[in-house]
């Protein structure tokens, strides 16, 4: 028995991990049997959770299953002044009530991974809000400019004569000071959040805590292969993406990402995936994340509508149906109206690089106006398919 929760211990701290800050600490309070408050905030500044967002959640998981309790952190306070990680420009604070729905969301999406019912959720309002002047004063006192000046995202803006707010300047002595209200002995964060999470280090330190533990995540690559997924870049896989859906964008990465997939994303062992030819190695890949989403029975179906659909040249059985009235509309126009682009700008872009047809017949020519007489099937890329009925 000891050796098998040695065992876990040991893949919690190697498996998919890309630093632990402080590892031997961190490991013996885990063979310890001590219970640990483990961290995972996440600002919610879009609609949706993606499968870049579950490599922090599935390690959440895993001190979740090992006995210890998950402290899943919205930061709706936070996320109106918008963490400056990463950021070439000043973020556009949200509106409160923008905020709101996206923390429902997220709530509702974590618990795809997580045994919500057992998780601390909690809000970085519940103390932000009754937080006056005096705190704020007592919190930068303790902290020097030239510290928090120092990060490489703000270097290279200053480099490139960007503008940095003070609201940006503090973001991360109020990430840093959730885990003081949190009592955190452990905080979770992708690479890109590796000073915030130090700083959470230095602010309990300053507050008169024990210092938390880090464990830092690598960022995956969205579909593209090369940047990290976000909404931002379109390239991502949305925890709440339908099956088909999920199971064609998965289909469409690269092969050279897979590796990483599998290991940050599934539980798959290499051994078991080593002798297989790429395109199988796929399809499992699909499978296991479909299944873990949506369940065996819906990866099943999404496989098999897979094959049929980009083996054997047919369509989804299931298919969105928009009502057009029988008019001649432009090529552009109809692509937007179908929700299948987002400008006129990008519909022009799609045609031109022959990623639109029509009941199989690839248009080309964006000027084209189309007069739909009778049900057709308007595709756009891989796996976006509309059915047009009068």
């Amino acid at each position: 028995m000891k050796d098998k929760i040695e065992n876990r211990i040991k893949d919690l701290l190697t498996m998919g991990v890309e630093e632990v800050i402080v590892k031997k600490h961190l490991e013996e309070r885990l063979k310890s049997g001590e219970k640990l408050r483990v961290k995972f905030g996440i600002d919610p500044t879009m609609p949706d959770l993606h499968l870049g967002h579950s490599v922090s959640l599935l390690k959440l998981k895993q001190f979740q299953d090992l006995g210890h309790q998950a402290v899943f952190l919205v930061g709706d306070f936070t996320a109106t002044i918008g963490d400056p990680s990463g950021k070439t420009s000043s973020r556009k604070p949200l509106a409160e009530n923008e905020v709101k729905e996206n923390m429902a969301n997220y709530i509702r999406q974590a618990a795809k991974i997580l045994d919500i019912k057992k998780v601390e959720v909690r809000c970085n309002s519940e103390w932000y809000a009754k937080k006056g002047m005096d705190f704020l004063v007592q919190i930068t006192s303790r902290f020097t400019y030239a510290h928090l000046i120092e990060r490489e995202d703000f270097q290279n803006r200053i480099k490139k004569g960007a503008d940095i707010s003070l609201l940006e300047l503090i973001y991360p002595l109020l990430q840093g000071y959730d885990s003081v209200e949190l009592k955190a002995d452990v905080e979770i964060g992708g690479t890109d959040q590796k000073f915030n999470l130090l700083m959470g280090r230095k602010v309990q330190q300053r507050f008169g805590q024990p210092e938390q533990d880090i464990i830092t995540m690598p960022l995956l690559e969205g579909t593209d292969g090369v940047k990290k997924m976000s909404k931002s870049y379109d390239n991502y896989i949305g925890l709440t993406d339908a099956p088909f859906k999920m199971f064609g964008k998965i289909m469409s990465i690269p092969d050279k990402i897979m590796g990483r997939y599998f290991d940050l994303l599934t539980s798959v062992p290499r051994r078991e995936i080593d002798d297989l030819v790429p395109r199988d190695q796929k399809l499992r890949l699909a499978w296991e994340i479909v299944n873990f989403y949506h369940g065996a029975q819906a990866a099943d179906q999404a496989r098999e509508e897979f094959i049929r659909v980009f083996k054997k040249g047919g369509a989804p059985a299931q298919i969105k149906a928009i009502k057009i009235t029988p008019r001649p509309i432009g090529a552009k126009e109809l692509l937007v109206k179908c929700d299948l682009a987002k400008s006129l700008s990008e519909a022009q872009r799609l045609i031109e690089q022959g990623a639109v047809s029509l009941d199989n017949e690839v248009l080309t020519d964006w000027h084209q106006e189309l007069f739909i007489k009778k049900p057709v099937v308007l595709k756009v890329g891989k796996y976006h398919f509309v059915k047009l009925i009068l």
